[in-house]
């Protein structure tokens, strides 16, 4: 059944809401003069920040007070670099509402509320990009989990949490969006180069090297920038298996998962003055990923660790290239009493992934290990080359009080898709015994067949129109606008077309100083991600089981609200409390169609075809809680503390009655502390992470997924204003993941709680990471 929100975790939040609301005027009252945290020169009437100022971080950094009429919550980079975030990702597990479902130590599909990745919408600089989607994140069912995961943290200027949908915006945000805004020519004045290493769990140690410089180049300003970044994650997997709850162990899997790769990256802006009151920028990023994927297990029967009841002997690597590409050009003149912008922007994502899993099989007969008795090996090439071209139009002028802004957008997106699948099986294994295998198979020798590809190509189109307008009444500003966005798809030649009126309104008022309340309605849409439109079958996509595409989804729709209030505290610090609601309809959602897969193999081993269909209606709701201020209402202002906490609740039927949206965890919640030591010209802080479980049902099997808690800690010593070394510990707690399946066999079963396939415990685990950072302005 569908949990609702707990009266005490309510009153949790209400009492520390009121509590901040009386503290707010000794906050105002005794707040200190601010304390200089950027040294900045000025060029040509604007303001850039010093090089000097990125390496050595002059006071303590809080969440930015957005003037956006929408809701949007603002973090600059000063606000996460202390931690040495490695990637976007990393980043934004300190802000409010954003979950992972990833392995740990990975931080890849962000899950905004909770929900599935593709319910988010990545910016990058406020436009759309290819993400992913690929081989390994059908669970995800996004098409941006790719970026957050491999863009360097060190590109980043700031994030934006968009919690409500506008006009002048793509509409396909459900729960949100994310605008990861990179540095520009105006970010930086001067350079700064970054050396460091990573030190892993399993001794490894891995490299981190980047250089960004920025300055004027005649009349505009370029900036340019490179990073390499090592990567590992080494974890310990364990599984054990029942034939139910209570029963004897079945098996028992010991498994080493380690992943390991380097990612290049490079960015570049310019922006220049054209003329009078004209404008040209250009700026570009490319994202190079090379990772190996090395697991290794054994299968032992009985849960007996020896030798002699050996099973399987299982190797599954997958070696992964991917990279991603963006450019994008704007210009900006005065026309008609206004002003008029014109972008234009192409993006690409390819993905190249190779991947075999070799499987030796013992005690299919009398005769225990070593004497094998079948032996397999599958390969499953898989390639993905993503193109995007967009453009977009607009105009925004002022009539008295009221701005209006008006606009088309146009953006076409195209996938094409090539998936290989080969297997061959051999029981003649020299040593081992010719008993034929289930398939009938009793051949002895080596046969490796042709590999089999399905191709597939999907093209999504959108012109969309768009006005808004915007005003001022005192106190209140506003904002009220609508989109139509008109989409054409097509999936291997067969083409539909939809047309969805987006509607959107926003207020923001100032009751009182210092505090303000929001209020937000927009209607958004989800259109079904690529992976899940992919018209061919892809094999042991999830687990043991194959997933077939489906062409004839319908998108979702939803209407929402956001109703929030925020209150400045002192000269620097922030709270805010924000509750929230989506209606969803036309859901989509993966399913077990009951057809059985390709590794089906009964009565042992029983696998499905997966697919995504529309299943009715559900609804999301939560409640957001965030604060970050200095401690000096009580005597520390050279302390800052951050916290925000999510309580996060959903309600959808399926055939089994009420149940969450699958895979959204019921809270999560991060705080920490950062301490300056001016005199030393150093700082220290910590940071500590907990998400709730997330659970999954499906036919044939449920899940509950459950996350260790995550502590990171930081010490920083600077030598001047130009050097500054930084050492990181994270995942200090040696966080595990932990999840229980029940798997049915039949749906008879399932509707009683009966399990009649397997119930399996897995729990997999790794260690802490230690950085060490140094940064060099120039």
């Amino acid at each position: 059944m569908a949990k609702m929100l707990k009266a005490s975790h309510l009153a949790s939040v209400a009492g520390a809401a009121i509590s901040l609301a009386a503290l707010s005027p000794a906050f105002a009252q005794t707040g200190p003069e601010p304390q200089p945290q950027t040294v900045t020169t000025t060029q040509d009437d604007l303001t850039v920040m010093s090089a000097d100022d990125v390496v050595v971080i002059n006071g303590i950094t809080y969440r930015n007070r957005s003037e956006e009429t929408a809701p949007v919550l603002e973090y600059g980079l000063d606000y996460f670099q202390r931690f040495e975030p490695l990637s976007a990702g990393d980043a934004l597990k300190r802000v409010p509402s954003v979950t992972f479902l990833s392995d740990v130590l990975e931080s890849d599909g962000v899950r905004l509320r909770g929900l599935d990745p593709a319910y988010t919408q990545i910016l990058i600089n406020g436009e759309e990009v290819p993400g992913a989607g690929s081989s390994g994140t059908l669970g995800d069912g996004g098409e941006a989990s790719f970026f957050v995961d491999r863009i360097p943290a060190e590109l980043i200027q700031r994030v934006e949490i968009i919690r409500s949908a506008s006009a002048n915006r793509s509409g396909d945000a459900m729960a949100g969006a994310l605008n990861i805004v990179l540095k520009d020519g105006y970010a930086l004045e001067g350079g700064y180069v970054r050396l460091g290493a990573l030190l892993f769990d399993d001794g490894d140690v891995r490299e981190s090297a980047g250089a960004l410089w920025g300055g004027k180049i005649g009349e505009g300003r370029l900036l340019i920038g490179a990073n390499v970044q090592g990567r590992r994650n080494p974890k310990e997997k364990f599984s054990i298996r029942y034939d139910d709850i209570g029963a004897p162990i079945n098996n028992t899997e010991v498994q080493t998962d380690t992943r390991d790769g380097t990612d290049y990256s490079a960015n570049f802006a310019w922006e220049t003055p054209v003329g009078e009151g004209a404008n040209f920028t250009l700026d570009g990023f490319f994202v190079r990923t090379e990772r190996k994927q090395l697991e290794d297990s054994i299968e032992y029967r009985s849960g007996v660790v020896a030798p002699g009841s050996i099973e399987t002997l299982n190797s599954n690597d997958v070696d992964i290239t991917q990279e991603s590409l963006s450019l994008n050009g704007g210009y900006t003149f005065d026309m008609a009493g206004g002003e008029t912008k014109i972008k234009l922007g192409y993006a690409s994502f390819k993905d190249d992934t190779s991947e075999f899993e070799n499987e030796i099989e013992y005690l299919r007969d009398a005769v225990v290990y070593p004497e094998a008795d079948r032996f397999t090996r599958d390969l499953e090439p898989f390639a993905i080359d993503d193109q995007e071209v967009k453009g977009k139009i607009e105009h925004e002028r002022a009539f008295g009080d009221i701005e209006v802004q008006f606009g088309l957008q146009f953006e076409q997106k195209e996938r094409d898709t090539s998936v290989g699948s080969g297997r061959f099986r051999t029981t003649g294994i020299p040593g081992g015994n010719s008993v034929p295998d289930s398939s009938g198979a009793g051949v002895p020798g080596y046969t490796d067949p042709a590999i089999t590809f399905t191709n597939s190509n999907i093209q999504r189109t959108n012109i969309d129109p768009f006005a808004l307008v915007r005003g001022d009444m005192g106190a209140i500003s506003w904002e009220a606008g609508l989109r139509v966005e008109n989409m054409t798809l097509e999936v291997d030649g067969a083409e539909t077309d939809d047309t969805t009126l987006l509607p959107s309104a926003h207020m923001s008022w100032e009751v009182m100083d210092g505090g303000r309340v929001r209020g937000s309605v927009a209607r958004t849409i989800r259109n079904a991600p690529f992976a899940f439109l992919f018209s061919g079958v892809l094999e042991e996509e999830l687990g043991a089981n194959d997933f077939q595409g489906n062409p004839d989804l319908k998108p979702e729709t939803a209407w929402g609200l956001d109703v929030g209030y925020e209150q400045q505290l002192g000269r620097s610090g922030i709270w805010g409390v924000n509750v929230f609601y989506r209606d969803v309809k036309d859901l989509i959602e993966v399913y077990n169609t009951g057809a059985p897969g390709s590794a089906d193999d009964p009565p042992t081993d029983l696998a499905y075809i997966y697919s995504a269909r529309n299943t009715g209606d559900g609804q999301v709701w939560g409640i957001e809680f965030d604060v970050s201020s200095d401690l000096s209402v009580i005597g520390l202002p050279d302390t800052g503390i951050f916290a925000n906490y999510s309580l996060l609740d959903s309600d959808v039927s399926d055939e089994f009655g009420s149940r969450r949206f699958n895979s959204q965890s019921d809270y999560v919640y991060n705080f920490g502390f950062i301490h300056d030591l001016n005199e030393w010209e150093a700082a220290f802080g910590a940071t500590y992470r907990k998400q709730g479980d997330a659970e999954s049902r499906v036919v044939g099997e449920e899940v509950v997924t459950s996350y260790g808690a995550d502590l990171e800690i930081f010490v920083e010593k600077s030598f001047g204003d130009n050097f500054t070394v930084r050492f990181v510990g994270s995942n200090l707690l040696n966080a595990s993941k932990d999840e229980v399946f029940r798997k049915y066999a039949l749906l008879a079963n399932q509707l009683t709680s009966s399990i009649d396939d397997e119930f399996e415990l897995e729990t997999e685990e790794a260690g802490p990471v230690y950085q060490l950072i140094g940064r060099y302005s120039f």
